[in-house]
């Protein structure tokens, strides 16, 4: 199958109910919007778990190839949500800084659905992740998606608060 190039790559979420648009779309990690996301992230991880997760993830790593920073913004333009995948290895893409601010049903659905299709055509076979054992909301989300929880791998190996996911793309 061929790649298609990623400036391309844009997905739009109708959802039930409030009947609620949600766009995700490829984005600067350091872009305004981003950054407030990623402290909005950043305080409810710190808040739940005791940290803020930053010292898994620095915006420069998304210069890397096959790297990808995307953003959920809502009918007005908002942006809602965000989330990354980068090279974990040559087959297996890593998912980091998922965050949704809950505005509206879906968001992180639909980031997660254009993580995974974004990681496919880059070559990707799988995305695997980390979060925290206290995180029950992530986990149930994770599990609800068709993530099945493995072995920690990396710089999880020995964290006992510390629970792993794949998925087969």
């Amino acid at each position: 199958m061929p790649l298609l190039p990623l400036s391309s790559m844009m997905l739009i979420s109708i959802t039930t109910g409030d009947i609620a648009l949600i766009t995700v779309e490829k984005s600067d990690p350091l872009s305004p919007d981003s950054q407030y996301l990623i402290e909005k992230l950043s305080a409810e991880l710190a808040a739940i778990t005791g940290d803020n997760g930053k010292s898994h993830f620095a915006p420069a790593s998304m210069d890397e190839e096959r790297s990808l920073w995307a953003l959920a913004k809502d009918q007005q333009g908002k942006a809602t949500g965000c989330g990354a995948i980068r090279p974990l290895t040559d087959n297996i893409a890593e998912l980091k800084r998922m965050f949704s601010d809950r505005s509206a049903p879906g968001i992180g659905d639909a980031l997660l659905v254009f993580l995974e299709t974004a990681a496919q055509r880059m070559g990707y076979g799988a995305i695997w992740l980390a979060t925290r054992r206290v995180n029950q909301r992530a986990i149930h989300f994770y599990e609800k998606n068709g993530y099945a929880r493995i072995a920690n791998y990396g710089p999880y190996k020995d964290r006992e608060e510390t629970v792993c996911f794949s998925k087969a793309l």
